[in-house]
């Protein structure tokens, strides 16, 4: 009974924070955080990460304290500052998740959700590292998200620190860039350009990722001996409706969704978010394109069926069709 008067008076002061940060973060602006800064002097740096790591747990927005850190700073001291808060916070609210409703979800998680946690924890690390270099999912939401898996909190924080750093540098050294166009310093067109040059780096990260986390071609005999093992992977035919039903046929248990609607379908996909999936299409042509999708939305193994339906038909191997 301690322990759940606890968690409520917990969430209740939670959820008042998050209330009274979200109806004032018209306050919170760069000029604010450096004058709040500057009148601490020495202790400055030290409200600085406080102030970030509180404004994630109440879901106020890091990137104008990034920005901030990199005007105050300088590029270096910044980024270390800005990602120690935004560690520190996303920590926190990893934590507090975890104690608030951990428990519970681990009690009463089944079907969809309980396969979602397994695949997450059994990704560990690489997960963590997936999401924090491509924004799948809203940063500060994703902190508590996370605590509700089987993450380990310390692989939690290390891969965090890493794979925020990218786009920690890029927006401290914005606000660095920033500040030296504002004062007139020296170099501030280089400066200028560097800085657009790393916010550029980290847009193309999704693009990167999305690549790496595309697995080799997976042959139609390969994919045959996996669709008659246990676990099977979800078989995903994005060719049309016509083309699914069509001359080729399509193999049996494959869900169709053709491409040009997957974007707006990927919920239908989310209890597989860490499940193989095998992308079939009329060649294999179609199916790159969809595997983009699916990466860059963060599904964890994602495989072209090379050759796709030609080539299965052409090795004989059965199809379902019309009638059948």
């Amino acid at each position: 009974m301690p322990s759940a008067v606890a968690r409520g008076l917990l969430l209740a002061v939670l959820l008042a924070g998050i209330g009274t940060a979200v109806v004032n973060r018209d306050a919170l602006d760069v000029d604010a955080v450096a004058r709040w800064t500057r009148e601490l002097g020495a202790l400055g740096p030290l409200l600085f990460v406080l102030a970030y790591a509180l404004a994630t747990v109440l879901f106020l927005p890091g990137s104008i304290l990034t920005l901030a850190g990199g005007a105050l700073f300088g590029p270096l001291w910044g980024t270390l500052y800005s990602l120690a808060g935004a560690t520190l916070g996303a920590s926190l609210a990893f934590v507090i998740a975890r104690y608030l409703a951990g428990g519970w979800v681990e009690r009463h998680s089944a079907g969809r959700l309980d396969r979602l946690r397994q695949g997450v924890a059994a990704e560990g690390w690489r997960f963590v590292a997936f999401v924090r270099l491509v924004p799948v999912f809203p940063f500060n939401l994703l902190n508590y998200v996370l605590g509700l898996t089987g993450i380990r909190l310390s692989a939690y924080i290390l891969a965090s620190f890493v794979f925020m750093a990218p786009g920690a540098l890029a927006y401290t050294y914005l606000g660095y860039a920033g500040r030296e166009a504002l004062l007139g310093g020296q170099a501030m067109i280089q400066k200028v350009l560097l800085a657009l040059a790393l916010m550029a780096v980290v847009l193309f990260l999704p693009r990167l990722v999305g690549r790496l986390r595309q697995g080799p071609l997976l042959s139609v005999e390969d994919l045959r001996g996996r669709l008659a093992a246990d676990p099977s992977p979800l078989l995903l035919d994005v060719r049309t409706p016509p083309e699914f039903s069509g001359e080729l046929g399509h193999i049996g248990g494959a869900l169709n969704i053709p491409l040009d609607a997957l974007p707006q379908r990927l919920d239908e996909l989310s209890e597989h978010l860490e499940r193989p999936i095998a992308i079939v299409c009329h060649t294999d042509r179609r199916s790159k394109r969809a595997a983009r999708v699916l990466a860059k939305r963060g599904f964890g193994e994602v495989q072209v069926v090379e050759g796709g339906m030609t080539a299965w038909t052409q090795r004989g191997y059965p199809v379902e069709q019309p009638g059948q």
